[in-house]
């Protein structure tokens, strides 16, 4: 039978979008009881009663518990804490993020996200990589697209290709010197779903970041996958990301989600560096005219939007994605991409 301590370790896992803390440390859980047929119930104080995350966290905290063994059910209602109680959380402050392994320094990362899938945040990442590694920068990749990664295939990486040590994870490495740590590194077949809940995508993110052998790093990229919940806040409330790589498409749909990601950056108080607007057009080998096949650009009101000045429209490119198709992405070069790292200083 699962007894209480058993539940609050489970939702130790769970944090405060807000403020990047266990709900279990702020003392959020309360009222906890176990009925012997399995059922769970408790009250989430929240810091507010409107609390605009509150929807995220009663999801992750059922997630959590009903992970466990023998739990038939999990009832959650709200409540809110006193004045004081508010007072003695806020002045403790955030808590310091997750150290680096002792081997590391990771000079600057970068994290590339959309809320919207299918857009080309991996191979935004990986040219992003390649330019970098290119201009002589010592560059790694943590992808953070755990039940769907992609990054391995881009460049050419076996699964089943990382390998421990007593000092930590050891990363694969490119053709051209980028480290990179994924899921499918850890799985023998990279066709092999990966049928994991929050807490556990979470964990996992956490671990790719604290206890992978990165060595002297200048950017570390960040390939998210879409959407605004466990891993991208995973990601802005472990790791010391510097700013963020919007990207989307020209369609207006596409650019309605990634405005759901920027308001989940603005909550957080995360910086958007660029917007780049993947498939803009496509240009005609016979004439050299460029047809925009999925409609006119909203590159600039995206960015109004965002509140960033750097802007860049990518082609609609055969050869990069038969190149990434093939774990050739390396090889190509993107003079829209150069010019993005110049003008934000990566």
């Amino acid at each position: 039978m699962i007894n209480k301590d058993e539940i609050l370790e489970a939702l130790k896992k769970v944090f405060d979008p807000e403020l990047g803390r266990s709900i279990v440390e702020l003392g959020m859980v309360r009222d906890l009881h176990i009925s012997d047929a399995g059922a769970v119930t408790f009250t989430l104080a929240l810091t507010i009663p409107g609390c605009p995350m509150k929807t995220q966290m009663e999801r992750d905290a059922r997630m959590a518990v009903m992970t466990l063994p023998g739990i038939t059910d999990v009832k959650i209602t709200f409540g809110a804490m006193t004045e004081d109680e508010k007072k003695a959380i806020f002045a403790k402050g955030k808590p310091e993020l997750p150290k680096l392994n002792k081997f590391n320094q990771v000079q600057k990362v970068i994290a590339v996200l959309s809320g919207k899938g299918g857009v080309g945040k991996s191979s935004v990442t990986a040219m992003l990589a390649c330019e970098l590694a290119r201009s002589g920068k010592k560059v790694g990749i943590l992808d953070a697209d755990i039940t769907g990664p992609s990054i391995p295939r881009l460049f050419g990486l076996p699964p089943g290709g990382l390998r421990g040590s007593d000092q930590g994870i050891l990363p694969a490495v490119t053709s051209l010197g980028i480290k990179v740590v994924s899921i499918n590194l850890m799985i023998p077949n990279e066709d092999a779903a990966v049928i994991w809940r929050g807490p556990m995508i979470s964990g996992t993110i956490q671990q790719f970041w604290r206890d992978v052998l990165w060595g002297k790093l200048d950017v570390l990229l960040v390939d998210l996958p879409p959407g605004t919940s466990d891993a991208a806040l995973t990601v802005m409330q472990t790791i010391p990301v510097n700013g963020v790589v919007l990207v989307s498409t020209p369609q207006e749909l596409a650019g309605m989600v990634v405005r759901k990601a920027d308001s989940m950056l603005k909550q957080l108080k995360m910086p958007v560096m660029a917007a780049v607007e993947n498939m803009s057009y496509f240009v005609c080998p016979d004439c050299g005219k460029q047809h925009e096949i999925y409609g006119p650009s909203h590159i600039d009101a995206l960015a109004k939007s965002v509140e960033t000045d750097v802007t860049v429209r990518l082609p609609i490119d055969p050869d990069l994605a038969g190149l990434a198709d093939t774990g050739k992405i390396e090889t190509y070069s993107s003079v829209e991409i150069s010019e993005l790292i110049k003008k934000v200083g990566m």
